[in-house]
């Protein structure tokens, strides 16, 4: 179905005479009000145009209710080298027309206008059956006429989220260096960019989503290419409230009859906090082919790594210390940096490993012990001074001036992934450590890992320096390819250390970690966003627990279904200038205490339901998991002293019980789901559904 807008004839001639109003009557952020002359939605959401093609977000509500969430504003702009912004378009044609795609079925909706200076701007926005709420966006931008246009950078998904009188809360999927929470409050002056690539010289990429949302909804944008692309996704408050869009630099000179076209993107609403968004992103780039793998079943058992020791360690105090690994309930024993002689290289450290067939034996040890092997590498990382970089520069990642791209942690290079001496040294490396040295497990681990600048190594004959960036991921399948071929049931664990996880490497890890968390916040916020990207069941790891508020809060982990995980040392201390590692009496007592619980229920091979608790509005902080029938439920607050409410409940009546500390809490339904509850730090809750109680 086409609509074509009805012009007077002035209107029309100015349009054709290129005497319309000045481009940047709606200047990017200004909203405007008016009548709305093309709108496209569903159930959901609505997006309404005026006749300059400026559009606002309508959310629907129970019993019809619909909720602006902004007004009028440009969404979707061009700006040019000299600073102009292009961003009012003479609305021209509106057309629907039926889909049946990789995403199922839908409905597309072609929006159209031209601006003063002849720029046609045509945003197609397809909703989809499956997807409520979650348009996919594309915009093309066509030169119809006069002269050619500098182009220094396009904006699409525009939008400002009106406040309410209640603050705001935010989720980003950048990378910083300074390893900052992904959940933030958006408060007067907050302005971050979230650019995906290189923040830093070893930290970058991310997930590119930007989500902002209120007490009763949320705006999110993001796009859904199939390789990182190097855009950035603002979060800005604004006088009028909290802003999302994406925007990419793009230098072009745009001729007449020239298009450009825009990442494919999507725009979203949503009710409570982030993860329907998160949720919704994952199930749409599953349908395009990049989805997280299934965790084999040792993804999901308890970690013990021998970090604790540092560096400096010996293999006598490791290998002394797996009786109590295992008599506490742990399965795997990690052997973490240290092992090897530098980055680069990988040849064994001859002060603990002698030969090849001594790294063999200590492999063989750990089993011998009960445990599973797992060994700490991280690739794509070179020390200066090793002979792989005296023999082989070629595999140096360079930047447009010839520079090496830093690992800062190991003071090394970056190694370029998209080059195949870098993919072939690397498979070969894997092949080894899995299929001859015995190890069930790598734990891939550094900042650098998650993204990469482009690469301008002349030696590559790269056909653009950005594939270095697109093919990141490629890298990552081959290492994760190649473990599974030596051993199917092998647990590829992939650590960015504090990074926001890149979403393009999750299809190639089958465990991913809190990666150094600098509170239980991040343990807990962390293990949400990630259920989100990879499914309900995702074997994601609180990290150690020594990291975590006190150094002993399992609780963070076994209440949001995490695999728990310790680097404690036995019976001697750890090393460094931090260590406080020694599993003393007491922590013994605790540590065991936790290992039972979290065996007994292992609920990270549940449903985790992030839809039904805000985890920035909520007090307490809550979560919930559903496994074999019953529900989970964990509530954090330093102290709390007030009621609770268990969300999710279905028929019947349900026994709780604190199962933590084994205290029976009485019963709840779901017309009656509240109770009064009385903790410091956390409470751990077990629903049972009753038979015959109120049925």
């Amino acid at each position: 179905m086409i609509t074509r807008p009805h012009f007077h004839r002035r209107g029309l001639l100015s349009l054709l005479g290129g005497t319309v109003l000045a481009a940047g009557t709606f200047g990017v952020g200004r909203a405007s009000d008016g009548p709305v002359a093309a709108q496209a939605g569903d159930g959901v959401l609505t997006i309404e145009f005026d006749t300059a093609l400026n559009s606002r977000l309508v959310i629907a509500g129970a019993e019809g209710a619909r909720t602006r969430l902004g007004d009028f504003e440009p969404s979707e702009t061009v700006t040019l080298a000299n600073g102009r912004v292009i961003d009012s378009f003479f609305l021209t044609e509106q057309k629907r027309a039926g889909v049946n795609d990789a995403h199922g079925k839908g409905v597309r909706h072609t929006i159209r206008g031209v601006s003063v200076e002849g720029l046609e701007k045509s945003v197609d926005l397809t909703f989809y059956d499956r997807y409520p709420g979650f348009p996919l966006l594309t915009t093309t931008w066509r030169l119809t006429r006069g002269e050619a246009l500098s182009i220094k950078s396009y904006r699409v998904g525009g939008h400002t989220l009106r406040a309410s009188g209640s603050g705001f809360w935010s989720w980003s999927g950048s990378t910083h260096a300074d390893r900052r929470d992904w959940v933030q409050p958006v408060r007067e002056g907050f302005d971050q960019a979230n650019f995906m690539g290189m923040n830093a010289s070893d930290y970058g990429s991310g997930t590119p989503v930007a989500d902002v949302w209120r007490p009763d909804a949320g705006v999110a944008v993001g796009h859904v290419e199939l390789t990182p692309k190097l855009v950035s996704l603002p979060i800005v408050a604004t006088a009028s409230g909290a802003s999302v869009a994406l925007v990419v630099d793009h230098a072009e000179s745009l001729k007449p009859g020239e298009s450009l076209a825009s990442v494919n993107a999507f725009v979203a609403v949503h009710r409570r906090d982030y993860y329907a968004t998160l949720d919704a992103y994952r199930r749409v780039m599953a349908d395009r082919g990049l989805a997280a793998p299934k965790a084999p079943d040792g993804a999901y058992e308890a970690i013990w790594c021998a970090w604790g020791y540092d560096r400096d360690f010996t293999v006598a105090e490791i290998e002394g210390t797996y009786g109590k690994v295992k008599s506490l309930g742990f399965e795997w024993a990690v052997l973490d940096d240290g092992w090897q002689t530098n980055e680069g290289d990988w040849a064994l450290d001859p002060r603990k490993f002698r030969s090849e067939a001594g790294m063999i034996a200590f492999a063989g040890h750990i089993r011998a012990a009960g445990l599973k092997p797992k060994l700490w590498l991280a690739p794509l990382a070179v020390d200066p001074g090793s002979d792989l970089l005296h023999d082989h520069t070629d595999m140096l990642l360079l930047d447009q001036n010839g520079a090496v791209q830093d690992v800062s942690w190991w003071n090394a290079f970056t190694l370029c992934p998209a080059y195949q001496p870098t993919r072939d040294y690397t498979q070969a490396l894997v092949r080894k450590i899995i299929g001859e040295w015995g190890y069930e497990g790598l734990k891939l681990d550094g900042q650098h890992m998650n993204g990469v600048a482009p690469c301008h190594n002349p030696a590559h004959n790269h056909a653009r320096p950005e594939e270095s960036v697109e093919k990141l991921q490629d890298f990552w399948k081959l290492v994760y390819d190649t473990a599974l071929e030596a051993n199917p049931k092998a647990v590829v664990e992939f650590c960015p250390c504090g990074t926001s996880y890149a979403f393009h490497n999750l299809p190639y890890t089958n465990q991913v970690p809190a990666s150094d968390p600098l509170s239980s916040w991040q343990v807990r916020l962390k293990g949400k966003s990630l259920k989100a990207l990879m499914g309900r069941d995702a074997a994601y790891a609180g990290d150690h627990v020594e990291l975590s508020d006190g150094g002993d809060d399992f609780a963070s982990s076994v209440g949001i279904g995490a695999v728990i995980s310790t680097k404690f040392t036995w019976p001697h201390e750890g090393r460094g200038k931090d260590a406080n590692f020694l599993l003393t009496p007491q922590r013994e007592a605790v540590w065991r205490k936790w290992a039972d619980i979290y065996n007994a229920r292992m609920l990270p091979r549940g449903r985790y339901l992030g839809e039904v608790y805000d985890i920035g509005f909520d007090k307490p902080e809550a979560h919930a998991i559903e496994k074999d029938g019953r529900l989970y439920y964990a509530f954090y607050a330093p102290h709390w002293d007030g009621t609770i409410e268990l969300r999710g409940l279905g028929r019947g009546v349900y026994r709780l019980t604190d199962y933590v500390n084994g205290v029976d809490l009485g019963t709840a339904t779901a017309d009656a789901p509240r109770l009064a509850a009385r903790f410091d730090r956390s409470l751990l809750i077990e629903a049972i559904p009753v038979r015959g109680e109120g049925e």
